[in-house]
Formats: structure tokens, sequence, C-alpha cells
């Protein structure tokens, strides 16, 4: 059974900084691209950024430049770095990876001005 489990999510001041975790099990994800997507309440879940096999990387626009996504396959964890963090960045991020059908329970950021 494929699992995704994420954490680090927490309360942070603006302009702090977190480091999100997505440990999987069930499943080798190293030929699989991953990725972070965030939801905001009332709101459609959004792409963060994404890393293929290779290491690769894509971020939305709002974030580049402050996140960044990283992998460990032998560990089978998704990381997203996440700095300079701004109240628009409040969500429940969720972890994910192609063909974006299993989600894990999410983990909750909330960034306080």
């Amino acid at each position: 059974q494929v699992q995704l489990v994420e954490s680090g999510g927490g309360l942070v001041q603006n302009g702090g900084s977190l480091r999100l975790s997505c440990a999987g099990s069930g499943i080798d994800f190293s030929p699989f691209a991953m990725g972070w997507y965030r939801q905001c309440p009332g709101k459609q879940r959004e792409l963060v950024a994404t890393i293929t096999s290779g290491g690769s990387t894509t971020y939305a626009d709002s974030v580049k430049g402050r996140f960044a996504i990283s992998r460990d396959n032998a560990k089978k964890t998704l990381y997203l770095q996440m700095n300079s963090l701004k109240p628009g960045d409040t969500a429940v991020y969720f972890c994910s990876f192609s063909p974006w059908v299993n989600w894990g329970r999410g983990t909750q950021v909330t960034v306080s001005s």
C-alpha cells in the first residue's frame, strides 16, 4: 500500500523558515517525478514545486527564490525548504508523485503577519 506522510508544518512569523518532509512507503519513488502542492480554504489545490527523477526542479512563480525542493531516494523522502515565508504562504501542504493520484493528509503551515 502506497503511503505519503507529510510533516514539519507549524506556526511561523512573517519572514521565518520551515522545512517540510514527506515520507513515502510502499513503492520505489525514485523513477517518478515528485512534488509539493498547497491548498488554502475555499481555493483549489495549487502546484508549489516539482522535482524529476533526475533532480530537475520547477517552482510556482510565487515561491521562486524562497523555496527549495529536494529528494532523498534512499530514504524515500521528499523535502521542501521554505524561507522568507509570507502570510500568503499559509495553507495545507501536500506531497505527491506522478501521476498525482496518491496524496498524503497534508501538513498545515501558518505564517503570522
